[in-house]
């Protein structure tokens, strides 16, 4: 069958016949074009039915993703990230290795100027882990932003009596 394109290039929005991939998808993930790119301004995806699986036991992990960026020529798009993320529940991988590989993912995408994504895993064994990872495009003011918000950012974590 067939992929219909809409006239912004997109596949996945509007499409009836979804399908959900069922291994780690990242050409799964489609962008379109930022009508603002002299505006700095930020997205946030909070995706709280991420899962995948331990790349060990098997069983399944849980986490609420924070992705956060600033665009610059191009977007994602949400129905298409929501499948790439969909495409890690059958993916065992570490909870860090997750959210470096989705930041890297994206990067490649649309070459954001700033990015970070914060994964929130629910605890197993009694511990959580909450990785937290950033990029900001070199030899510009957002490397220095991505710098600042690394180093700051878990000087005030809020509440995780949520959990």
């Amino acid at each position: 069958m067939e992929t219909k394109r809409t006239k912004r290039g997109l596949t996945k929005l509007g499409n009836k016949d979804t399908a959900y991939p069922t291994e780690y998808s990242p050409s799964t993930l489609e962008a379109f074009t930022n009508k603002h790119p002299d505006n700095d301004y930020f997205v946030k995806f909070n995706c709280p039915e991420f899962t995948s699986l331990c790349p060990i036991t098997g069983q399944p992990d849980f986490a609420t993703l924070y992705i956060s960026y600033i665009p610059d020529k191009k977007l994602v798009e949400s129905k298409s990230l929501k499948l790439y993320l969909f495409s890690f529940r059958n993916h065992g991988d570490f909870h860090e290795d997750c959210v470096n590989i989705i930041m890297k993912d994206i990067i490649k995408l649309v070459k954001p100027k700033y990015i970070e994504v914060w994964g929130r895993f629910m605890p197993r064994g009694g511990i959580s882990i909450d990785p937290y990872c950033n990029y900001g495009k070199p030899e510009t003011e957002y490397a220095d932003m991505a710098t600042y918000r690394l180093v700051n950012h878990d000087l005030y974590p809020e509440k995780t009596d949520n959990r």
